[in-house]
């Protein structure tokens, strides 16, 4: 709904001095459009709800809406419901406007005005009905439709009732639309109606519903309707079912039809996708008007347009059944609460289209994945290594001094060069690296001058932490860059941090103690600790509640000088469960429990990708070391590749029984671990997966590629615990991998 704010067209009743008012703009249009088919009726009262109703759809850039002539309204006794698209069927715009000021005087509560329009309607539909084909009328009805509306709108029968949410109808003559831009001055009777997109706006628009007792006759009708399509043509169709359920039986609760609306759901529910069901249990608590308000999963769906991402061919399939039959009230759901993303080209197949759905909102529109990412790396500055001595006397037999260069890496480490996808080196402030960066990162590059080289033929060994009597529920794990400490986080509030090398941890001495250090002395880091203290494990307090994420960083990731945020990422329909940053730090990607991944552009806080295609919330995030790929895992046990340039799903790992807690990339990109409550450590083949999308060959015109069949080819290994879930993941700097967890006794 946002993106008609963008432009608007003015529908009303323009005064003449001679002759009938008229439609303003004349303009048809098929109501959906390239990239946009999100058919949208003005104000919050969908097609029935307003007089008369303008449907427009966002263009081929996903926000320019494009003007329609098309008007609904409610029809007169006697006379048959239209579609929303009435003038592509013939309907006569002077009928139209009848329509349209029949069903503002009802709104309006003035019945004695709306019944003596009746009762000349008739001879009007007399008139028209006279006529040869749909749509010519003769100059007699025309004549007559003139003189009756001339009438009307000449005089204003009192004082009107306060006009509904969301429309600017003033004066009986008005008829409300979809305003787009400001109305010329000296119009007469000529009204614009802003887009309303609050949440009480929305809701109003379950006010305006049709028979209750015909709900289910219209669904099993679009149901039959669909099953009985082509092959190619019913699994996108089918997309249809679990939107218009949801909101068909909002729209019984909401009008207190709870005996309808129980009927409606026991009879339809079994019918939805399995990865639906746990929305459906909550839908299924929906019972009164009452239980709407406060259930922030259904306020989310309503004010949330769900996106179906359709061929044009079937989309205008549909367009035609719900015309021929004049289904007004699946066609005003469709218009009012999906945004439809119609592409040019071959339907997909039921394969394709499983891939991709499944989150709370529908798929990703095209256009949230078509930003410019820069995922390339970052230059790294030049620090000179200096070489230790076993570097010095590492001589081979044959005299010659061994070579201690890093092997080039297949898809990618940090590279001295520029990467020509990399952001600008300043795009975002990076502080100055100290001395004891410098130190780290000399260290970091003499390990991995020791690295092995992982492959199909070279797989890691894995070492395991278990957390043993971790009654206190363990909740988080993270390990250190240099793999040296390992921190829990638990649920009873607190941290504990142990060391995993011969180190033990020890505390800073007292202030009285530290007056006596001298501190231009090189070893001042070593003398502000207290022996006395050392210990393998330390805890920190200070925490609330469960701590339910931990990490260790180097840097000032706090900004210390800002008591407030300085980015707020807000767009998630649910929890954010996980978050990680791009290697380059220009972006950070979130997963959810609304089952999408979103990444934000930390320079402005916009979301420049959106992914869909789990069906469970998502708890793993990880990129790849050369910032091109993105691999996530979910509680559906399935693990999803991403090309974060193209905003394409490119692979699917299959496996994994249950939910998928972590994922990481060996340090070189060879391989990728993924760790699951399965009680199980999974290896991929990470170069085979991604080395078939090389050369760009495809392209997001349709938004979607074919996925391999059979994802057990990459799998190289599976490392089975005794019964403890594998909640943490760690490469270290030598290819070893680390792998945490609490025990479980059975």
């Amino acid at each position: 709904m946002a993106a008609l704010a963008e432009e608007q067209t003015e529908v009303a009743v323009k005064l003449e001095p001679e002759g009938p008012p008229t439609l303003l703009p004349p303009q048809a249009g098929d109501g959906a459009g390239e990239g946009g088919g999100g058919t949208t009726n003005n104000g919050p009262n969908g097609g029935g709800g307003n007089v008369a109703t303008a449907s427009s759809s966002a263009g081929g850039d996903g926000g320019t809406p494009k003007p329609s002539a098309a008007v609904s309204g409610v029809a007169p006794a006697g006379a048959a419901p239209l579609p929303a698209a009435a003038p592509e069927a013939g309907v006569p715009h002077d009928r139209q406007t009848l329509l349209a000021v029949l069903q503002f005087l009802r709104q309006s509560n003035l019945r004695e005005a709306e019944e003596a329009l009746r009762r000349e309607a008739r001879l009007l539909e007399e008139a028209v009905a006279g006529t040869g084909a749909p749509g010519e009328a003769d100059g007699a009805g025309t004549e007559a439709a003139s003189a009756l509306l001339s009438r009307v709108t000449a005089s204003a029968p009192g004082p009107a009732a306060p006009d509904p949410p969301g429309t600017g109808a003033s004066g009986a003559a008005a008829v409300s639309g979809l305003a787009t831009g400001p109305a010329a001055p000296g119009k007469v009777g000529s009204v614009a109606v802003e887009d309303q997109p609050d949440v009480s706006a929305v809701l109003s628009a379950y006010n305006q519903q049709g028979d209750p007792t015909m709900y289910e006759e219209y669904y099993s009708g679009l149901k039959h309707f669909i099953e009985c399509s082509l092959d190619c043509h019913r699994a996108e169709l089918s997309q249809l079912f679990y939107p218009l359920f949801v909101h068909m039986y909002l729209e019984l609760v909401y009008n207190q039809h709870e005996n309808e609306a129980k009927s409606f759901f026991e009879k339809f529910h079994g019918d939805q996708e399995c990865y639906y069901q746990d929305d459906l249990r909550v839908l299924s608590s929906l019972t009164k008007k009452e239980h709407m308000k406060g259930n922030e999963t259904m306020l989310d769906f309503r004010t949330s347009k769900f996106v179906l991402r359709i061929s044009r061919d079937s989309y205008q399939l549909l367009k035609r059944h719900l015309q021929e039959k004049q289904n007004n009230q699946i066609w005003n759901i469709v218009q009012e609460h999906l945004y439809i993303d119609i592409f040019d080209g071959m339907p997909r197949s039921k394969q394709q289209i499983d891939a991709m759905v499944g989150s709370l909102a529908g798929e990703a529109k095209r256009e949230a994945n078509k930003s410019k990412v820069f995922f390339g790396l970052l230059k790294e500055p030049e620090i000179e290594v200096p070489l230790d001595d076993e570097d010095e006397e590492g001589e081979n037999e044959e005299g010659k001094p061994k070579k201690k260069k890093p092997k080039k890496d297949s898809i990618g480490s940090k590279s001295k060069k520029q990467d020509p996808n990399a952001p600008p080196q300043n795009r975002i402030p990076l502080p100055e690296l100290k001395d004891s960066d410098k130190l780290d990162k000399i260290m970091n590059m003499k390990e991995t001058t020791k690295r092995v080289r992982l492959g199909p033929d070279c797989l890691p060994s894995i070492c395991f932490y278990t957390f043993l009597n971790a009654y206190q529920g363990l909740t988080a794990v993270d390990v250190t860059d240099d793999s040296s400490l390992i921190a829990g986080g638990f649920a009873d509030s607190t941290v504990r941090v142990w060391s995993v090398t011969p180190k033990k941890l020890r505390s800073v001495k007292q202030a009285a103690d530290l007056s006596l250090i001298d501190k231009e002395s090189d070893d001042v880091l070593e003398r502000i600790m207290d022996e006395k203290t050392a210990s393998e494990l330390k805890i920190l307090y200070g925490h609330s509640g469960p701590v339910y994420g931990a990490s260790f960083s180097p840097d000032r990731l706090w900004a210390t000088d800002h008591y407030q945020p300085l980015r707020i990422f807000a767009g998630h329909l649910a929890d954010v469960n996980c978050t990680r940053f791009h290697p380059n730090s220009n972006y950070v990607a979130t997963g959810s429990a609304d089952r999408t991944v979103r990444l934000w552009d930390v320079l402005n806080g916009n979301c420049v990708r959106i992914f869909t295609g789990h069906k469970g919330p998502i708890h793993s995030l990880t990129f790849s070391p050369n910032g091109r790929f993105l691999a996530t895992g979910a509680t559906d046990g399935r693990v999803l590749l991403w090309d974060i340039g193209h905003g394409l799903m490119v692979g699917e790992l299959k496996g994994h029984t249950d939910t998928v807690c972590s994922l990481r990339f060996s340090r070189d990109g060879e391989i990728l671990a993924s760790g699951s409550m399965d009680n199980t450590v999974r290896l991929w083949d990470a170069v085979k997966a991604f080395e078939d999308l090389e050369t760009d060959d495809f392209t997001t015109a349709t938004g979607h590629i074919n996925l391999p069949e059979n994802s057990q080819e990459l799998l190289l290994g599976t490392y089975m615990t005794k019964s403890t879930p594998v909640v943490h993941l760690h490469f270290t700097r030598r290819n070893l991998v680390l792998a945490a967890g609490a025990y479980s006794p059975q």
